[in-house]
């Protein structure tokens, strides 16, 4: 009589350094173009959808922005807007090739970096894949872990929720000590080096003054490293480069 035993699930490596990398702003130039289209689409969607001013608009979107993460999660919670809609509408760009700008040999630099590599953002899935794919590096990235993949039942969340982050490292087998997050959003940086995960500020593509999210930084770049920053670098060419063996 033969035996038969139940097949393992296969697991992921987890030794090593796990690249988190946020996308816009970070993997590529959002603030060349498509921040300036999102938060349009953004502003235009609550002026229709809530029937207020183009300032009141803009109120919100960046206030909840800073409160919550991304405007969605406060758009959601105190308005009842449909977030499937919400983020195919302002999320879509026909002419995104053209959009999107990015380090030369980008995907020289992200294979050279040792481990594996996870993408963690607060935009949708599928701009998110649009923009990795158009980037040439989608074959690099392991995951990509969108705002749908962090919402918990009923519940939105979005970066720096430190929960979702929990969970979320837990599903993709990643131990927080082996976690190196890279993003360009200083607040993001703060909350999660509290989880014991590194942290990488990458500052070249971020306009003085302001977070990725269209709020005011409290740190311009350049000003200086802040204790919950591990390595402050201008670009993922300065991070290669100066690795020099080490990872951090």
């Amino acid at each position: 009589m033969t035996t038969h035993r139940p097949s393992r699930q296969r697991r992921v490596k987890t030794h090593g350094p796990v690249w988190l990398f946020d996308l816009d702003n970070t993997l590529h130039h959002a603030s060349h173009a498509i921040f300036p289209a999102i938060n349009r689409g953004m502003t235009q969607y609550i002026m229709s959808r809530l029937n207020v001013d183009i300032d009141e608009a803009n109120r919100l979107r960046v206030g909840y922005t800073l409160r919550y993460g991304a405007a969605l999660l406060g758009l959601v919670k105190h308005h009842g807007i449909d977030a499937a809609d919400f983020l195919r509408e302002v999320h879509t760009f026909p002419d995104l090739p053209s959009m999107v700008r990015a380090e030369r040999g980008l995907g020289r630099m992200v294979r050279a970096l040792p481990g594996r590599k996870i993408v963690l953002t607060n935009a949708p899935t599928l701009y998110a894949r649009s923009v990795l794919a158009e980037l040439g590096i989608a074959k690099l990235i392991e995951r990509v872990i969108a705002i749908e993949d962090m919402r918990h039942g009923d519940r939105w969340r979005a970066k720096p929720d430190a929960p979702m982050l929990r969970h979320a490292m837990r599903r993709a087998h990643v131990r927080m000590e082996d976690a190196i997050l890279v993003e360009d959003t200083h607040g993001h940086l703060k909350r999660y080096r509290r989880l014991g995960i590194r942290t990488v500020w990458i500052v070249g593509h971020l306009p003085v003054g302001r977070t990725s999210g269209g709020g005011m930084s409290a740190r311009k770049p350049g000003a200086g490293r802040p204790h919950y920053v591990d390595r402050t670098v201008r670009s993922l060419r300065a991070l290669t480069l100066g690795m020099r063996g080490s990872v951090l």
